[in-house]
């Protein structure tokens, strides 16, 4: 003690001797050094789980969808061939984004609508949903599923999703579950997010399920009394209930897939709405009958948006009142016609992309719509959490900022604040660690041997029809890159809902008006409807531009500036021209390109299924066929493996019925070797047999 003290008083008289100049440099000094330090023992502690067997856990029972697990094994796929270690995965799968989609201690107590069990129990989540379950571990002690995680944000703690909630698959082959870090996973997160919001519902309207939550979310300490407690269930009740209906597609999405660009779309039209764009969309609908002009009047809604046009920027408070209005004064045709007014329709589920060689592309998403360069993974990243529930404090500040001299708001004396709960350190961390994931080895351990000689035919037969647009690579090289083949959607001739929707999508620029964004060849100035990618962009560059609110000030410029040179340094991709036979973007149209589809090296493709942007074909081997040939409806949902064909158990159990008839659904395109082909060389290719067939099959297994 005595010695602090001495020490302190050297410090005072040090400090004090010095200029002005020299005592702002070592303050600032100061605060780097124990920003450094702070993050350093946060970053370390994030790595200190091993559990050995990362909390994977068998479920009691018999799998509904027929699953049959005795293990669960890991695969050799990351760094120099070898898997991430234990802790580098429980890493990946406990890691917050900055997700908040419920108090924590909600959903730790919630009860499915109807049920006495956790909807968060083992059963629930693998069986209905099909998020992998586990045991607790250090840095995940309730045992929460891969993918779902505790966020604190501004003293609050949440539930919310982290990279691994989409992206980690598994596949079961004679009672062994393979686990892969980075593959797609088979979760339905549509119908989870249903049965939330319908559980949540439960628990505020049902007298009895409402007491038991009450008990519940008290003893687990952290609500003082039952008002707090309905005051946020009733918030979130609105939330979850606004979401279903922003959100409402005709189009099921199943298993193993999600609208995500839709959905994070809406999610950012809902943050930059004013109050204007409101009320023109109401009006809007008086003039075209949807509403007589008194029942809007006597509603009471406009009353509310004309005090809200006094407020710069809506707030989350806001937005739900006013939604909870809707609801209550309009019937379910007028609000879903009001939603289709602001909003769009997420109506073209894909499968969740693999993200091994993500950080080595140069373009990403299925339409190649995100460059890989600069700043572009975490600009990425933060779209994603966007869409994944991160809270978005936006707010008019009453001096300028550094961040909106950044996002090409100038030195206004009332600039946007875009504070957030997202996690810009740990998306960065994600980076670096996906930089060590490669893709998954066909284990003939545990699946059965290759055939040599069906290789070898098979390698000439992708030479020759497929390795233009699907470029083998050395799947450990450090200095590996992957070009994305970008081809039009008119061109490939697959399922054109994404990258259609990705472009055609529109809605009200709200407090993001008469901006600036940067979109296909030059600026485009945001009138008062605008491309919601451009919106996207712009709302993305705010976000990642504003320091973290959650932080002390010191900290914040610290940890900001440091996060955004670490992104920068550390990505080696560099700005480049797209690769392909895409169409161009013009001034005429900005967003040209973006209507195709990639293709990249299929390394480690063989655990990827169900096949194509959409999830439409079943296996390798389909895909394959002649489009009139393959199948038209199978089951999706079964983690069962068949080897032979390269895919997942599609028919005999009760799974979600895939009809490729319904939009977004088509499985029609990619036909490459079921036509004639001509090599650049001039050589004309015949279709190939069903021998060359299966010998491909086999080569890709190989990859």
């Amino acid at each position: 003690m005595n010695f602090l003290r001495r020490l302190w008083k050297k410090c005072r008289a040090h400090f004090s001797g010095l200029s002005w100049f020299w005592k702002l440099v070592e303050i600032i000094v100061v605060i780097f050094v124990l920003t450094w330090i702070g993050n350093s023992i946060e970053d370390y502690w994030a790595f200190w789980d091993n559990a050995p067997d990362r909390g994977a856990v068998l479920v009691a029972g018999a799998d509904p969808m027929g699953d049959q697990i005795d293990r669960i094994v890991y695969l050799d796929n990351g760094k120099d061939g070898q898997n991430w270690t234990p802790r580098e995965s429980l890493w990946f799968d406990n890691t917050t984004q900055g997700s908040d989609l419920m108090p924590y201690d909600f959903f730790l107590v919630l009860r499915a609508k109807g049920s006495q069990q956790l909807l968060r129990s083992d059963a629930n989540m693998n069986n209905k949903y099909r998020y992998l379950p586990r045991h607790a571990t250090s840095n995940n002690p309730d045992a929460l599923p891969i993918g779902f995680v505790k966020d604190t944000y501004k003293g609050h703690a949440y539930m919310g999703f982290t990279c691994a909630a989409c992206h980690t698959g598994e596949v079961v082959y004679n009672k062994t579950a393979i686990r892969v870090d980075g593959a797609p996973a088979m979760a339905d997160m549509d119908t989870f997010l249903t049965d939330l919001a319908a559980a949540v519902n439960d628990a505020q309207i049902n007298p009895a399920v409402h007491a038991k939550f009450l008990s519940d979310v008290k003893a687990l300490g952290h609500y003082s009394d039952d008002k707090a407690i309905d005051a946020d269930l009733h918030k979130y009740a609105i939330r979850l209930t606004a979401y279903r209906i922003v959100n409402k597609s005709s189009t099921k999405y199943g298993y193993a897939r999600l609208d995500a660009f839709g959905r994070i779309y809406n999610q950012v039209l809902q943050y930059i709405v004013s109050a204007d764009d409101l009320e023109t969309a109401l009006r809007e609908m008086v003039a075209e009958n949807k509403i007589p002009a008194a029942d809007l009047k006597k509603s009471g809604i406009l009353d509310y948006l004309a005090k809200l046009k006094k407020k710069p920027v809506l707030t989350g408070g806001d937005r739900d009142k006013f939604m909870q209005m809707l609801a209550e004064k309009l019937s379910l045709k007028q609000v879903l016609y009001f939603r289709n007014m602001v909003f769009n329709a997420p109506d073209a589920p894909v499968s969740y992309p693999f993200l091994w060689d993500i950080t080595q592309h140069d373009y990403l998403q299925w339409n190649g719509v995100v460059a890989n360069a600069g700043l572009g993974p975490v600009g990425r990243n933060t779209g994603e959490v966007i869409g994944v529930f991160g809270t978005m404090d936006f707010r008019k500040m009453h001096h300028w900022t550094l961040s909106a001299l950044l996002t090409g708001q100038g030195f206004t004396s009332h600039p946007i604040a875009y504070d957030s709960s997202v996690n810009v350190h740990n998306l960065v961390g994600f980076e670096g660690q996906l930089k060590d994931l490669h893709s998954p080895k066909w284990p003939e351990t545990i699946l059965p041997k290759l055939d040599p000689k069906k290789v070898a035919a098979g390698a000439v037969v992708f030479e020759n029809y497929c390795a233009g647009c699907h470029a083998p690579i050395n799947r450990t090289a450090g200095d590996r890159r992957i070009v994305a083949a970008m081809t039009a959607q008119d061109v490939v001739g697959t399922d054109n809902a994404m990258a259609k929707n990705s472009a055609a999508y529109k809605g009200f620029s709200g407090i993001e008006r008469n901006a600036y964004v940067g979109v296909g060849p030059g600026d485009l100035l945001l009138a008062r409807k605008a491309p919601v990618a451009a919106l996207l962009v712009k709302t993305v560059t705010g976000v990642v531009a504003t320091p973290d609110p959650d932080r002390w000030f010191g900290a914040r410029l610290v940890n900001w500036a440091s996060d955004l040179i670490t992104s920068v340094s550390n990505n080696n991709i560099k700005a480049s021209m797209k690769s392909g036979a895409y169409h161009p973007d013009t001034t005429q149209d900005p967003l040209a390109s973006i209507r195709a589809y990639k293709g990249r090296a299929l390394d480690g493709i063989w655990a990827t299924a169900p096949y194509l942007h959409n999830g439409s074909v079943p296996t390798l081997y389909d895909l394959l066929l002649p489009p009139d040939q393959r199948p038209k409806t199978f089951l999706v949902g079964s983690r069962e493996f068949d080897p032979v064909k390269v895919g997942f158990k599609s028919a005999g159990y009760n799974g979600f019925n895939f009809l490729t008839t319904q939009p977004g659904n088509s499985n029609v395109g990619h036909d490459y070797g079921n036509v004639p082909f001509t090599r650049p060389d001039g050589t004309t290719l015949k279709p190939i047999t069903d021998e060359q067939r299966w010998a491909l099959v086999e080569y890709l297994k190989s990859l």
